[in-house]
């Protein structure tokens, strides 16, 4: 393009999850057609180092606990400063203070929209719904990543339908899997070749629910005392967790691995991947699983039956229903040859086909293109 437009990435933070990923997945894969910098409106996360050592330009605004009342000013100081041509912000309240800066100073800057997921329990007032139609400009866009996060967009948020367009999470499939890389990834966590694995790779979040997990392991561990749980990540609820281990006497069948750099060097250990989570938009750690050929058990929430396929890529269980959890897990892991090959296929062949990052970033490069088209024309 021509006059490239600097496209800021306005986000909470750049930490290593779904989202910030996506971003900086974003910047890198389309650094040839587009500048991008990045705006955290918290602290700069583990990513931000990365993404400054490769060149782009990252500031955190240090926004402040409730309704922060500067922050939008100076939102749009640093939006002025960066000459930003288009906004993209990231998840709800990226998007309101981005909205608003715009809106305060009478500025028709561009702005894309994604909505990455939804909490638990998803409700918002009538105030907000209202708000919502005066912070969305006519040439405004909007994508969700998934047909559940558009749906909840439309009647929590009283967004209009015509405006929203779904684009799924993408990541690179990489090579094929194969059984050197099991090896190796077992190497690295100290597990024997022929122990039963199943894995699950999440921020210890409320939202995530891995005392559901825990206690359908508990039940798996009654049947199958060998099997190991892997929990892949950190968070805020590692105490209450590892406590619960503890209380469960698990402790010689859970593994915490703590956060990782790069989960998926770790995922190939596994036999089975499984996600017990409450709400989910379209989650990142699914579709690296499915990269992986490795079968999947997760909670019929939010967007992962748009990602797996029940009885075709891995089996989805009531969220909140250990026993559900852990019958579904049972159903697959004394067969984790069988189902690896067939149902761990199906899965990454599902990947190629619909969740690919080229397919992602060639969907947002045309919002980006579109809206800037728009702005310019104006």
């Amino acid at each position: 393009m021509a006059n490239r437009p600097v496209i800021a990435h306005v986000l909470h933070r750049l930490d290593r999850a779904g989202a910030e990923v996506l971003a900086a997945g974003l910047a890198r894969g389309l650094a040839d057609r587009f500048d991008f910098m990045f705006l955290c409106l918290d602290g700069p996360g583990v990513l931000a180092d990365e993404l400054a050592d490769e060149g782009f330009a990252v500031e955190a605004l240090g926004r402040q606990p409730g309704l922060d009342r500067t922050l939008a000013k100076r939102l749009r100081d640093r939006l002025t400063h960066h000459r930003v041509g288009l906004i993209h912000a990231h998840q709800y309240t990226p998007f309101f203070y981005s909205a608003v800066s715009r809106g305060l100073f009478k500025n028709t800057t561009p702005l894309l929209f994604t909505e990455h997921g939804r909490h638990v329990p998803d409700t918002t007032s009538l105030k907000r719904r209202l708000a919502n139609k005066l912070l969305l400009k006519k040439t405004d866009r909007v994508t969700a990543v998934s047909q559940f996060v558009k749906h909840a967009l439309i009647k929590n948020e009283g967004m209009p339908a015509a405006r929203i367009d779904v684009v799924h999470n993408g990541i690179d499939p990489g090579p094929e899997p194969n059984e050197d890389g099991r090896a190796a990834a077992r190497q690295q966590l100290g597990i024997t070749p022929d122990r039963p694995v199943v894995m699950q790779v999440a921020r210890f979040h409320p939202v995530k629910d891995h005392a559901t997990a825990l206690r359908a392991w508990s039940i798996v561990h009654a049947q199958m005392p060998d099997a190991l749980l892997v929990f892949v990540g950190d968070g805020p609820e590692r105490d209450n967790l590892e406590a619960l281990t503890q209380q469960l006497e698990l402790q010689d069948a859970v593994r915490f691995t703590g956060g990782v750099d790069d989960a998926r060097q770790l995922i190939p250990a596994a036999d089975l991947c499984m996600l017990s989570s409450l709400s989910e938009g379209l989650s990142v750690t699914l579709l690296e699983a499915m990269a992986a050929g490795k079968p999947i058990v997760a909670t019929d929430v939010g967007g992962n039956p748009e990602a797996v396929v029940n009885g075709q890529t891995g089996l989805l269980a009531p969220s909140r229903d250990p026993g559900a959890l852990a019958g579904c897990v049972m159903q697959l892991l004394p067969n984790a040859p069988y189902t690896a090959r067939v149902l761990g296929q199906a899965g990454r062949q599902r990947l190629l086909e619909h969740f690919t990052a080229d397919r992602m970033h060639r969907a947002y490069a045309q919002h980006y293109e579109s809206l800037a088209a728009d702005a310019s024309s104006r």
